[in-house]
């Protein structure tokens, strides 16, 4: 049984996220941007409804089945396949195109509004994720760049939307972040696993004196916006409830491909220095007046 690749459809297949006629009751803040420039997260804001999360779940409950027909589009798998789907310790690249409703939340004004606002101009997709922390299981995350990743794109352009579908809390395994770290140096790679702390070994005395992480708590259906160089992890869910979680990564469109190989597995090269745009990377859309 084969699933068609829903990165062929540039605009939403569902209605799960109508559009709205007033995108301007999405827009965040003066206050809120300001405090985003000066932090480099934005935590708190609502993106997602319970109906639509109760359809993300069903959905993810599908995707973490190893023998979903659509398997086989994902960009990036890791799970334990536990037979007890709140047992299982999941991280996945490629949802948008395989299931409709992570297909057609790139296209969320809840989102794009604040998003494009955050970078600047239109918003470009760039890869989503999808988490999933079992209860009373590991599945921490150390201190990183998300940009340290993403060096095969260039200028620094770059926003995450990290979406809460349950209650994100200290116990279960939140988001930790470190205010004002994105506009440190980009540090080299510590690695995603392994010594919490690792990332301190390359760190300056400046830095290492500023490393004051703060944890952000989020009610399902909350978001965190991100700057792509903001230094962030996540500890083990040591609670009884599982922590799950999807994200999308975007950037200000205009952004360009700096290297010539695959930026995603199984998608084709952008030539370096070519703007990132195609099937893989589409349009979304922006805020009205940005």
């Amino acid at each position: 049984m084969n699933c068609r690749d829903l990165s062929e459809i540039h605009s939403p297949v569902g209605d799960l996220f109508s559009t709205p006629e007033d995108w301007h009751s999405f827009r965040l803040t003066d206050q809120q941007v300001a405090s985003f420039r000066d932090r480099g997260f934005l935590a708190g804001v609502r993106v997602l409804n319970d109906a639509q999360i109760e359809v993300l779940v069903e959905s993810l409950g599908r995707l973490v089945d190893p023998g979903h027909p659509g398997h086989g589009l994902f960009y990036e798998y890791h799970s334990n396949e536990s037979h007890d789907p709140a047992a299982v310790l999941f991280h996945a690249l490629g949802a948008w195109r395989i299931e409709v409703p992570f297909h057609d939340i790139l296209w969320n004004p809840a989102f794009l509004v604040p998003a494009s606002q955050l970078v600047g101009g239109p918003v470009r997709f760039w890869h989503d994720q999808l988490f999933c922390k079992p209860a009373h299981h590991g599945g921490g995350v150390a201190w990183h760049q998300d940009y340290s990743y993403w060096t095969r794109t260039e200028p620094v352009a770059h926003v995450t939307c990290w979406m809460a579908l349950d209650d994100s809390t200290v116990e279960n395994g939140c988001l930790y972040y470190v205010p004002g770290s994105h506009k440190w140096n980009l540090l080299p790679i510590t690695g995603l696993t392994g010594n919490m702390d690792e990332i301190r070994t390359v760190l300056t005395d400046e830095q290492r004196e500023a490393f004051r992480p703060v944890p952000v708590e989020l009610k399902r259906g909350e978001c965190v916006f991100h700057h792509a160089m903001t230094v962030h992890g996540s500890y083990e869910n040591r609670s009884s409830r599982q922590r799950r979680a999807t994200l999308i990564n975007a950037f200000r469109d205009g952004v360009r491909s700096s290297r010539d190989d695959a930026p995603l597995a199984g998608v084709p090269p952008v030539p370096s220095g070519q703007p990132m745009g195609g099937r893989f990377f589409p349009l979304l859309g922006g805020a009205p007046g940005v």
